[in-house]
C-alpha cells in the first residue's frame, strides 16, 4: 500500500524524488480531564482506557498559568497526552481508520476544515467507546479526545490527497 500511495503521490504532484513526497510523522492523542480534577478513580480509568487504545504511556501535562474562574492554579494536572510515532503510529491510524471512524454514529465524513495550512490534521473523537478495545460495561466515564495527525507536507492540497490516500474517510 505504501508503494502505491507513493507511486499516486509522485504522479500528481510531479516530485522528482520519492524522499519529496509528504509523510505522517507523529500523531499526538491528547484529553483534557478538567473536570473529573477531583475524582481520581475517573483519572486513573481515562488513563487505562487511553493507554488501551494508543498502545503507549500517558503522560500528565499542566497548567501553564492559574486560571481563577476555572479553579486552575498553574502546575495542576489538567490532562494527559501521548505521543505515537514509528509502527505504533502506524498501528494506532490502521486501526482509527477501518475499525474506529466507521463506528462513529452519524458520521459523514471528516471534515476538509480539520486539515490546517500547514498540512495537519485534527481529529475530535467523541465516545472512546468506538474503539474496540474498549468494553463499554467497564466504563463508567465516557470520554472525548483529540487525535493530532502532523504531516510534513508544505501545503494542504498535498496533505489531503496524501490522507484521501491513506483512506481517511473525508467529506464530499
Amino acid at each position: 500500500m505504501k508503494n502505491d500511495v507513493l507511486a499516486k503521490m509522485i504522479d500528481k504532484f510531479g516530485y522528482k524524488n520519492g524522499m519529496q513526497v509528504p509523510t505522517i510523522k507523529k500523531v499526538v492523542i491528547n484529553v483534557g480531564i478538567g473536570k473529573f480534577l477531583k475524582d481520581q478513580n475517573a483519572i486513573d480509568e481515562i488513563r487505562n482506557s487511553l493507554e488501551t487504545i494508543s498502545g503507549q504511556k500517558m503522560v500528565m501535562t499542566q497548567a501553564r498559568q492559574s486560571i481563577a474562574g476555572f479553579k486552575i492554579r498553574e502546575g495542576l494536572a489538567v490532562g494527559m497526552k501521548a505521543t505515537l510515532r514509528g509502527s505504533i503510529m502506524w498501528d494506532f491510524l490502521e486501526k482509527l481508520v477501518n475499525v474506529a471512524i466507521p463506528r462513529i454514529r452519524d458520521f459523514r465524513g471528516i471534515k476538509l476544515s480539520s486539515i490546517d495550512n500547514g498540512g495537519n490534521m485534527n481529529i475530535g473523537i467523541k465516545e472512546h467507546l468506538v474503539f474496540p478495545e474498549i468494553v463499554p460495561e467497564k466504563i463508567k466515564n465516557l470520554t472525548s479526545f483529540q487525535v493530532n495527525i502532523t504531516t510534513n507536507s508544505k501545503s494542504r492540497e498535498e496533505s489531503l490527497e496524501l490522507f484521501k490516500l491513506l483512506g481517511f474517510p473525508m467529506e464530499k
